[in-house]
């Protein structure tokens, strides 16, 4: 991977979007500019670059001026990325207040759950992914298992799934994952394995996505597409605590972990075999 797609992937995992993270980039490189320039540089059209502008004016990456025409110019990198950082820090802060409200309420009420009955619920963002994600396994006795994109271990390391996992692993839980790891994934990969999960590699598996947490608890996908790693990036999943959609799940992933191989295999082959050619 050369320094540019370094930089453009590492700004993603900051929540841009990969034409936001691109335009940043050359406007840090090569100083500011009006849009039709930009346009022909990164070859795209110009209204795609007043688009993308606006959003990154939003997040507070760049500046416009007051001249006409408009230019454009890249706020400072770690100026930027304060902004970025506080963004998300600030939605992973309401979600956690919303947790503790929910919870002081429930010690209100007068529930009656029944382990008879399956609940079932859609999740529509990656803020709900991560809030449920935490949940589960935090919650976790015996450990889980998950099938994942690439971009799930980049999610999981940003937004403290994975220290949830080191503590499940702590306690003695058993976490197995399986995901298709490619040349720019060997870092979350890394990180992963560092912590103790047994992750797998399946090249190509299709795109599923599914946990099941202590041989009940489930999420699964049923439209899942992301294109950045935000927590605003819209997915649409399945939760529920069904005993029998939990035991086809396992059953799936029993059959991918049998004809995937271990992920410290992969990553060894793709660290001798180099960053793919542009």
């Amino acid at each position: 991977m050369d320094d540019d797609a370094a930089f453009v992937t590492r700004l993603i995992g900051f929540g841009l979007s990969e034409k936001e993270a691109r335009t940043y980039l050359h406007l840090l490189k090569y100083g500011p500019k009006t849009p039709s320039p930009l346009a022909k540089s990164l070859k795209t059209y110009r209204e795609d670059v007043h688009r993308t502008l606006t959003e990154l004016i939003e997040k507070g990456m760049v500046r416009p001026s007051l001249d006409s025409p408009t230019i454009y110019a890249a706020v400072d990198l770690n100026t930027a990325l304060e902004a970025a950082l506080k963004k998300q820090e600030s939605e992973l802060r309401e979600m956690e207040a919303r947790k503790q409200e929910l919870q002081e309420l429930a010690t209100r009420q007068r529930f009656r759950p029944s382990d008879e009955v399956s609940t079932f619920k859609i999740i529509k963002s990656v803020k709900e992914v991560v809030a449920a994600t935490v949940t589960l396994t935090s919650a976790a006795k015996n450990g889980f298992l998950f099938v994942v994109p690439a971009e799930m271990m980049v999610i999981s390391s940003l937004f403290g799934i994975n220290a949830e996992v080191t503590k499940v692993i702590e306690q003695g839980g058993s976490v197995r994952g399986i995901t298709d790891i490619n040349y720019a994934d060997i870092a979350p990969a890394q990180e992963v394995l560092d912590i103790g999960e047994d992750l797998r590699h399946y090249d190509g598996y299709g795109g599923l996505y599914f946990a099941v947490v202590d041989g009940k608890h489930c999420v699964s996908a049923i439209n899942v597409d992301i294109s950045r790693i935000s927590l605003n990036e819209p997915v649409s999943m399945l939760w529920t605590d069904d005993p029998t959609y939990a035991e086809y799940l396992t059953g799936t992933f029993e059959v991918l972990w049998e004809k995937s191989i271990p992920a410290a295999e992969q990553i060894q082959k793709l660290s001798a075999r180099g960053p793919p050619k542009a």
